[in-house]
């Protein structure tokens, strides 16, 4: 874990060191990004699934669109909220209606090992030594690495909180917090901010004991929280003044700042911080179309547009050398950032999720 952290610490920060100079400075290492295979030339229809809302906003505007002016071939979208089971249900009923879906790094593993997911030939992918550390897997492929971190209101709370204990203090900050009905992230910032340091987060949750111990801490906000589910919801909490703090996408705060000139703040201490994948369900109809389609969205530049809509990382550090300077301070990966940095372990999740996720249900059930 330790290693990954620092290989993708390094990389970025040779990206932004020098954010008022031109673009083309800023890429890690020298020359121009890799050369990709020729644009795909089809027609048709590809139904994508992703996470809704200001993410899938910048998948359309970055991907989606162009494509189909390049290919002719018709984006038909829809959303979801990461069930792994409903990839499952088409696949064993054999009748798969999503061609390419975005998903977390746990997802990839899981549904790789169950047969679910078509395996990706890397050679699609151009240079796969230009992505980042676990960038790209058998069955998926990173496109952007986001972050999960906490959010306030400036002008409700100005002098808000600063790190992840701040967070967790009702005393000095009192009010509702906005936090995901979720396992993954959620135990992982409980467990931080009870001094568990980045390093020994998952081998502490692989106790009985970790798990107390973070489950005990999410106890003291208990009767603080609003649990959400969709990404959407901690923004509009936070707008409507229902949470003082909200556990949300760094990608969603940064629309909110940007596009809706809301006045959130991020608390960067203590993001936990992972990919999202292109995965192609096992046994679709449109199997070649949906890899063309990853081949294309895998593009360094193309890859950089998507931060003009959205604050999340590209997976390829070529790909920086395209982003506005303006842009590369908001995201997750940036040094200023990264200082108390988790990476979701996805091996880990794969391995312990159904054991982990029962206890979590059967705390909020208490």
């Amino acid at each position: 874990m330790r290693a990954v952290i620092v290989s993708l610490a390094v990389a970025m920060a040779a990206c932004t060191a020098k954010t008022d100079a031109p673009a083309k400075s800023d890429a890690p290492g020298a020359g121009p990004a890799p050369a990709q295979p020729a644009k795909p030339k089809a027609k048709g229809k590809l139904t994508i699934t992703s996470f809704g809302g200001a993410y899938a906003t910048s998948q359309r505007k970055a991907f989606f669109e162009p494509y189909t002016r390049d290919t002719g071939t018709r984006i038909v979208e829809d959303d979801y909220n990461g069930e792994l089971a409903k990839i499952k249900a088409m696949v064993q009923a054999k009748s798969v209606t999503w061609d390419v879906v975005d998903v977390e790094s746990d997802m990839v593993l899981r549904g790789c090992d169950e047969g679910i997911l078509e395996p990706i030939d890397p050679k699609i992918l151009g240079d796969t030594k230009d992505f980042l550390p676990g960038a790209v897997e058998e069955c998926g492929v990173a496109s952007v690495a986001w972050s999960t971190a906490f959010a306030y209101d400036t002008q409700r709370t100005p002098d808000g909180p600063k790190t992840l204990e701040d967070v967790f203090d009702v005393k000095r900050f009192p009010g509702k917090r906005a936090i995901r009905k979720h396992p993954k992230g959620t135990l992982e910032q409980a467990l931080m901010a009870t001094g568990v340091p980045p390093a020994e987060v998952y081998r502490t949750l692989a106790t009985k004991e970790g798990v107390d111990r973070a489950l005990a801490k999410l106890d003291t906000l208990k009767e603080h929280i609003v649990w959400w589910e969709a990404g959407a919801q901690p923004p509009q909490l936070l707008a409507d003044g229902e949470v003082v703090i909200a556990q949300a996408y760094n990608g969603r705060i940064y629309n909110a700042q940007v596009k809706e000139k809301k006045p959130f703040a991020i608390v960067w201490d203590g993001q936990v911080y992972d990919y999202d994948y292109w995965v192609v369900p096992k046994g679709g109809p449109n199997v070649a179309a949906a890899m063309a389609f990853i081949t294309y969205a895998t593009d360094p530049a193309r890859m950089a547009t998507q931060t003009k809509y959205i604050a999340y990382a590209p997976s390829r550090p070529s790909a920086l050398a395209h982003v506005d300077p303006r842009a590369k301070p908001h995201l997750p990966t940036a040094p200023q950032n990264f200082k108390r940095a988790l990476r979701v372990d996805p091996e880990w999740w794969a391995d312990h999720f159904d054991d982990i996720n029962a206890r979590f249900q059967a705390w909020l059930a208490r």
